[in-house]
């Protein structure tokens, strides 16, 4: 597997990580199914045609089914997944109404259920295959006002363990990759799918969430590292014979996941009151 032409099916391609993901794996000589809830984003970067766009809702069942069924149409074989769709909220648990914890929860982890589901029985007829999950650093770590980001990332990681045992045995290898802050526009989503939220005077949160997120956009970007970094982990995981089962990008993803190894909760408390207070 390590050396052949694979065929990739990219879900949240449209722009930030999945764009690096898509755009790196057509160049380096592979075949691009290239995914977004609206095609018309992902025109601009068809080019020779290694690159092939497809409609795709990962909260869709549907659109999960006839994505996966075009790709083996078109191709015959499906050899890697990336799951990449997905997004962040910002508000205290208290704050955040029930339906926007379940929205999230739909994209981040539901969906990634539903296309890894989709995808098996071609990868088990085939006798091979790599599904790899695009986690985050937040999966290890949580923060104040993030929780149901983090709490999607958390469960994603649970997933990727039990599925990487149940799948081996059929030469499916399953990785989990968890980046630190990357220069996207994943923020300004945050900011607009909670803008109301965090905007509300009568929230016992509201005199906190602007210098909060103030603080922690300021440390992110002095960290932050470009999507292709991301996407250089993926295309190794992807094409390496024996693939880890997980990789941390940018250091401050390193700096965290060593902190949450060692430090007691108490020391972690203490540095994220710092940070969010």
């Amino acid at each position: 597997m390590a050396a052949a032409k694979k065929v990739f099916l990219v879900t949240g391609s449209s722009s930030g990580i999945g764009k690096a993901i898509v755009e790196s794996a057509a160049r380096a000589g592979h075949r691009v199914f290239a995914s977004a809830r609206t095609p018309a984003t992902l025109h601009d970067r068809v080019g020779d045609g290694s690159i092939e766009p497809l409609r795709l809702d990962v909260t869709d069942a549907e659109e999960i089914r006839q994505a996966v069924a075009a790709c083996l149409d078109r191709a015959g074989r499906i050899d890697v997944l990336v799951n990449n769709a997905g997004y962040g909220q910002m508000g205290a648990v208290e704050d955040l109404p029930l339906e926007r914890w379940r929205a999230e929860f739909d994209v981040n982890f539901f969906g990634v259920i539903e296309m890894i589901r989709a995808v098996l029985p071609a990868m088990r007829r085939q006798g091979s295959g790599r599904i790899v999950n695009i986690g985050s650093i937040a999966g290890k770590i949580a923060y104040p006002f993030g929780g149901p980001y983090c709490s999607s990332k958390f469960a994603l990681e649970a997933l990727s363990d039990a599925l990487r045992l149940e799948v081996e045995r059929f030469g499916i290898r399953v990785v989990l990759i968890d980046p630190g802050p990357i220069t996207t526009r994943f923020g300004d989503r945050v900011r607009q799918e909670t803008a109301a939220i965090t905007a509300d005077p009568t929230s016992a949160y509201h005199d906190v969430y602007a210098s909060a997120h103030e603080r922690f956009r300021k440390e992110s970007a002095l960290s932050a590292r470009p999507p292709e970094a991301v996407a250089r982990v993926v295309l190794k995981a992807a094409s390496t014979g024996r693939p880890r089962a997980r990789y941390i990008v940018t250091p401050m993803a390193r700096f965290f996941s060593l902190a949450r190894r060692f430090c007691p909760d108490a020391v972690l408390d203490a540095v994220m009151r710092r940070k969010f207070r």
